[in-house]
């Protein structure tokens, strides 16, 4: 059945990239490598002074390396993944499994992550106020609503920048990246998520076409020009402005760097790669276990498709067909490596689907009471945050009445950055001078083992 015309409109913030999507990618894959490679700088001494002098007393032990996104561009629908409500009003025709987690059950399109889910905590209740698949993007990766006065980093940026730099590889990586990339924002572009295709393509631009006593004279020759250029200007400018320089150097030594090898998934054994599936998505969460390896702190992973405004269940369960055997294998092979501990896996679309169907058979933006999922680092195993109500939402009623215990985005945001060890109430300074927190959340405590 084709969607009606208001059901065509609905997403049109999300369409109107489309056309332009290709050209967008293009120019952006050009320019990662010299201007992405920058990696972090220090933290100011002001902001490494408020972390050590925190007084929180409730922060986890054994503080998370790295961070994992699992990114589901267009809003999975709750009820045909970790939601269900078979045989209710709202449930449609999904049907529940059993877990290995007791007394909780998942949709049956998710079967090999049922198995794995007594290693993670499940958030039922997540709530927001964006409906918009590209301001419930910014919201969800940033944990800020959009601001025209200014660009929020988006939770990877924050991690590397209240980190060391440590490896000769980008640190924040994004793997079949789309319309809205996670950025630096007001930290900076350095802080920027250096982004990647399908893992099995080769990376492009680390192999110099020319001699290589032919590129070294061109190093040197770059460096006496750039001598003169930085000759009478602002002592900051490396460090504030242009980073030019420094990008040159960090896309230089990843280059030349062994570290580059954790980009290639062939080096792993069928027996490893098999399981995730051969598909560009579950390449990307191998590659993402081999990146973590090497010290990388951020690597998002994104799945588009999942704006199911008609055929929702088949369309749904299509995308789950590729999620289900990457998700479960990658938990998997992370605590084989004895990696779980120290890295935070977050699973996560912008928002969730309507518990109405429409009369295209499709669920709508449903920014009330959808899931999200976290593996790994200090968080509580084996636990469901919150739930959802079985019956529709009568009209005029408040949906956020039908969610227990709710979450709010900015609220995870600051649960995960106190995960590892970051004060949520730390400033940094924006351009323009302005002291801002890098989160407006509170601390989900009951996320954490007591």
């Amino acid at each position: 059945m084709l969607p009606t015309k208001n059901q065509q409109a609905a997403c049109d913030s999300y369409r109107r990239w489309f056309d332009q999507s290709q050209n967008r990618r293009d120019w952006l894959k050009k320019g990662s490598l010299t201007a992405l490679a920058a990696g972090s700088l220090w933290t100011t001494l002001a902001e490494s002074l408020a972390l050590a002098n925190s007084k929180d007393n409730t922060k986890p032990s054994g503080r998370p390396k790295s961070m994992i996104v699992l990114w589901m561009q267009g809003g999975p629908s709750q009820l045909e993944t970790f939601d269900p409500h078979p045989n209710s009003a709202i449930g449609g025709s999904t049907v529940a499994v059993n877990t290995s987690l007791k007394g909780l059950q998942i949709a049956n399109t998710l079967s090999q992550t049922a198995e794995v889910m007594h290693l993670g905590t499940l958030v039922r209740s997540m709530v927001s106020k964006e409906g918009d698949h590209e301001r419930a993007t910014y919201n969800m990766k940033t944990g800020w609503r959009p601001d025209p006065t200014l660009i929020h980093p988006a939770i990877g940026s924050v991690l590397c920048h209240q980190s060391v730099q440590n490896i000769e590889i980008p640190r924040h990586v994004s793997i079949l990246s789309g319309q809205w990339p996670s950025r630096g924002g007001y930290l900076g572009s350095q802080f920027d998520a250096f982004q990647l295709g399908d893992p099995k393509n080769p990376l492009p631009n680390l192999k110099s076409q020319i001699p290589a006593s032919q590129f070294d004279q061109r190093v040197s020759d770059l460096e006496i020009l750039e001598k003169g250029f930085r000759k009478g200007r602002l002592k900051n400018l490396e460090t504030e402005k242009t980073l030019h320089s420094i990008s040159t150097q960090r896309a230089i030594k990843m280059m030349s760097s062994e570290q580059i090898q954790a980009f290639e998934i062939d080096r792993e054994p069928a027996s490893i790669r098999d399981p995730f599936g051969d598909t560009p998505f579950g390449r990307g969460c191998l590659a993402a276990v081999r990146l973590i390896e090497q010290g990388v702190t951020c690597v998002e992973i994104e799945l588009s498709g999942w704006d199911t405004h008609i055929e929702n269940h088949s369309l749904q369960a299509g995308q789950c067909a590729i999620l289900d055997p990457a998700l479960a294998s990658l938990i998997r092979l992370l605590e084989a490596r004895d990696l779980l501990d120290s890295t935070v896996v977050l699973f996560s679309g912008e928002f969730g689907r309507t518990p109405k169907i429409n009369v295209a058979d499709g669920r709508d933006h449903w920014p009330i009471g959808f899931s999200s999922a976290i593996f790994g680092g200090p968080f509580r195993r084996g636990y469901v945050h919150g739930q959802t109500t079985h019956e529709p939402i009568p009209d005029g009623q408040d949906p956020i009445t039908g969610v227990t215990k709710s979450v709010k985005i900015e609220d995870l945001h600051a649960t995960i950055l106190h995960s590892f060890g970051i004060d949520p109430a730390l400033e940094s300074i924006t351009p323009i001078g302005r002291p801002l927190a890098i989160s407006q959340g509170s601390i989900v405590k009951e996320l954490f083992d007591t």
